[in-house]
C-alpha cells in the first residue's frame, strides 16, 4: 500500500477525487500493450488487440502473451511498451509539426530501454524519410547495452546510440528537438513493482526534482533557439512534473505549449498527466517547452558522426524462409534444420521478416545469432 506521504502529494497533484480513482486502480493488474514497427508491420500480429488513441501504432492486448517465444519480437516487429508511454510520442509528433527544417536533428535524452527512441524513430521516418539523425543516449553502463540492443533490432540506420552525461553534449544549438524523460521518483511503476513502492519516500521526490533540473540545466544550450523540448516522467507529484516545467519557462527562458485535450488524459497546469484508472497504463506525465528566441534551420553538422550506429543495414544475402519451430531453435542457438538454402551466408526468416545470420556450409549450418541476444528459457 503507497505511503501516507504519497497519497497526499498524490492529492495535491491531481485533487482528492481523482486520486482516489489512481489509489484503486493501483491495486489491478499492470495492464499489456505493444507498439508496431511500421517499416515492418502494420496488422496487430495478436487477437483482439484494441488501439491505442493516441498512438497510430500502438496496441493494448487483453492477456501478455510468452513474447520470448514469437520470433517476431525478436525481428523487431514492435516493441512492448506501456500505453501510457506512448503519449510522449503523441506529443513528439505534436512538435515535429512546430518545426520546418530539411533535416531535423533530436536528441533522446535518457533514452533506455528504448521505447521513446523506437517511437521517435518510427515518426521521424514516416515524415522525413532519411532526412533525420536521431542520437538516443543512456548515461547508465548497464542500461546501455539493453537500449544499444533494442535499437539494433528496430533497424534504422538513422538512430546512433551514446553513453554520456548530459554535460558532454557541448555543441550548442546542435537538436530542433530533445525528449527528455528524465529519471524520476518511478510512482508510474508501482503496479510493476513492489520495490519502487518501497524505495519511494518524499525525500526520493526532492532528490530526483533537483536532479532533473540538474540535467535539463546542463542539455539546454544544446537545443537550438526556437527548439522544443518535451519533457516527461513517470510519476505523478507537482515537483517533478508542473513544478520543474515552470522552473524550466522562468530560468531557462522557454514557453510551455498547450496541444489541446485528449479524452482521458488530465490536463494540468503545464502539460499532462496519464493516470492509471482514467487511463490504460500505469501512467506518464509529459509537457512541451519551446525554447525562446528566433529558429533557425540550419544543420550544424552530422550528429551521428560520433555516436555509434547499431543497426546495419541488410547485406544481399539469400533469404530462406523457417517454420515456428525452426525460427525458435535458430533464436536459442541451437543446431539448424533448414530447408533447402544456398551455401555460404543466408539469412534466416521467419514470415518474411530476417532473424538473423547463418553460414550454410552444406552438410550443416553455422548458427550466427548473437550469443547475448539468444533465447534462454525452453523452447521445446
Amino acid at each position: 500500500m503507497p505511503s501516507e506521504g504519497f497519497i497526499r502529494l498524490l492529492e495535491d497533484a491531481v485533487g482528492k477525487e481523482r486520486a482516489g480513482v489512481v489509489l484503486e486502480a493501483l491495486s489491478l493488474s499492470p495492464s499489456v500493450s505493444i507498439r508496431l514497427n511500421p517499416s515492418k508491420i502494420r496488422e496487430c500480429p495478436f487477437e483482439d488487440g484494441t488501439r491505442v488513441s493516441w498512438s497510430p501504432y500502438g496496441f493494448i492486448l487483453p492477456q501478455r502473451p510468452v513474447f520470448t517465444l514469437d520470433p517476431l519480437f525478436h525481428a523487431g516487429c514492435y516493441y512492448v511498451q506501456d500505453s501510457s508511454a506512448m503519449f510522449v510520442g503523441w506529443m513528439f509528433r505534436k512538435a515535429l509539426d512546430l518545426i520546418d527544417s530539411p533535416h531535423l536533428n533530436v536528441l533522446d535524452l535518457c533514452a533506455a530501454p528504448g521505447g521513446k527512441t523506437t517511437d521517435l524513430a518510427a515518426s521521424l521516418r514516416e515524415k522525413s524519410g532519411d532526412d533525420f539523425s536521431l542520437v538516443a543516449n543512456e548515461v547508465m553502463k548497464k542500461r546501455f547495452g539493453v537500449l544499444r540492443s533494442n535499437v539494433r533490432v528496430w533497424g534504422d540506420p538513422r538512430v546512433g546510440v551514446t553513453s554520456i552525461d548530459p554535460s558532454a553534449f557541448r555543441e550548442r544549438g546542435a537538436y530542433d528537438i530533445i525528449v527528455a524523460d528524465v529519471p524520476c521518483s518511478g510512482e508510474g511503476m508501482f503496479r510493476k513493482d513492489e520495490k519502487a513502492v518501497e524505495d519511494w519516500s518524499e525525500e526520493t521526490v526532492a532528490f530526483c526534482a533537483a536532479r532533473q533540473r540538474r540535467i535539463i540545466s546542463d542539455i539546454w544550450p544544446s537545443l537550438k533557439d526556437g527548439g522544443v523540448m518535451i519533457y516527461s516522467t513517470c510519476t505523478f507529484n507537482k515537483e517533478e512534473n508542473d513544478g520543474n516545467v515552470l522552473w524550466i519557462a522562468k530560468e531557462l527562458g522557454a514557453e510551455i505549449i498547450d496541444f489541446g485535450g485528449v479524452e482521458g488524459v488530465v490536463k494540468t497546469e503545464c502539460g499532462y498527466s496519464l493516470l492509471p484508472g482514467f487511463v490504460p497504463g500505469e501512467g506518464q506525465y509529459a509537457a512541451a517547452l519551446r525554447k525562446r528566441g528566433e529558429y533557425s534551420p540550419t544543420v550544424l553538422g552530422n550528429v551521428l558522426s560520433s555516436v555509434e550506429i547499431p543497426a546495419v543495414p541488410l547485406k544481399d544475402y539469400p533469404r530462406v524462409e523457417v517454420d515456428l519451430h525452426q525460427a525458435l531453435d535458430y533464436l536459442h542457438g541451437d543446431a539448424l534444420r533448414l530447408p533447402p538454402a544456398p551455401s555460404g551466408m543466408i539469412y534466416v526468416c521467419y514470415k518474411g521478416q530476417v532473424l538473423g545470420e547463418a553460414k550454410n556450409i552444406g552438410s550443416r549450418c553455422n548458427n550466427l545469432y548473437p550469443k547475448e541476444s539468444r533465447i534462454r528459457m525452453n523452447v521445446k
